[in-house]
């Protein structure tokens, strides 16, 4: 059993994997836009080493039977599958597809509005009520969406259209995953659940496109230094650093730090990869970032982010 982290080496882990994260959309968008890699591919091979890896992790920090125990309750496998099909896979793809037809950016900024969608979701259900911080919330994210996504000109966006469909659908996908792992993450480990779910994402794609099915003669070293940070470092330990957080910090304060992810999405997107940012957009960004910091600032009023305490981060 590894010994619980200070809390310095907690707000370490946290602000690593968050920026891990959001670097790690950067450098897929240069894997897809001056690499020509297949996003398919991509999201195929990432899924099942990263998957991989978590369960090894997992299998150091406890045992075996930790990693197994889900798939003896068929109710539990039956949820993981679906978890790991429409909740892991449907996240990845499109977070990825959007990043494909755009940028790392705005598909990084567009899968932080699931916290918006959980909100009218829980709305309509009737298992909320309206509050003012709920309107607030979605104020931002509308206000932040229009300044991204057109730069304060209502005649043309200033992505294209797949890149928004795809980011819309990334935030949808999200907010399923978020919901539906509350079950799973009440009786198993987080690394478990997301490690398996990455595992069956990776599988369920690899019938469409094979790990081994791509042209490895137009790779070039700096291609492969590109793959394993997106695989080992932009997914696998960022993750695994996140989850090793929450041992020393608060839900509240990993969610606070977390939202280095987009920020630094949207730096490198625009220094690293001089992707072009109007004035407006900036503004967008900070209005769809502090929608974030103002739900993990009332992480503890209110039932969306009660949901949220128990849901798991997605790079």
């Amino acid at each position: 059993m590894l010994d619980r982290p200070s809390k310095n080496t907690g707000l370490f882990l946290v602000i690593t994997g968050a920026i891990f994260w959001g670097v790690g959309g950067t450098v897929s968008q240069k894997l897809f836009h001056q690499h020509a890699i297949d996003v398919n591919w991509l999201v195929t091979i990432r899924l099942l080493i990263a998957g991989l890896l978590l369960l090894v992790v997992q299998y150091f920090r406890k045992d075996l039977s930790s990693i197994l125990d889900v798939w003896k309750n068929r109710r539990t496998a039956v949820q993981l599958v679906i978890f790991g099909l429409l909740g892991m896979l449907g996240v990845q793809y499109t977070y990825m597809a959007s990043i494909n037809q755009g940028n790392a950016a705005v598909a990084t900024l567009l899968q932080y509005l699931a916290p918006v969608m959980i909100i009218i979701y829980l709305l309509l259900r009737k298992k909320t009520v309206l509050t003012r911080q709920d309107v607030i919330t979605v104020s931002l994210a509308l206000v932040g969406c229009f300044f991204l996504l057109t730069n304060g000109s209502i005649s043309q966006l200033s992505v294209p259209i797949p890149a928004i469909v795809w980011g819309v659908l990334s935030g949808l996908a999200l907010a399923f995953y978020t919901l539906y792992a509350v079950p799973l993450l009440k009786q198993y480990d987080s690394l478990v659940v997301v490690g398996w779910a990455m595992v069956i994402g990776g599988f369920a794609l690899s019938m469409i496109q094979s790990p081994w099915q791509i042209d490895f003669t137009n790779f070039t070293a700096q291609s492969y230094v590109y793959l394993v940070f997106v695989i080992i470092f932009g997914t696998m330990i960022a993750f695994w650093f996140y989850i090793e957080s929450l041992q020393s910090l608060s839900p509240k304060e990993t969610s606070l730090l977390g939202s280095l992810e987009p920020l630094s999405a949207v730096l490198t997107t625009v220094l690293w990869l001089n992707e072009p940012f109007g004035i407006l957009q900036l503004i967008g960004t900070a209005c769809i970032i502090g929608m974030t910091l103002l739900l993990a600032l009332n992480k503890e009023s209110t039932k969306t982010s009660r949901i949220n305490d128990k849901s798991l981060r997605v790079g």
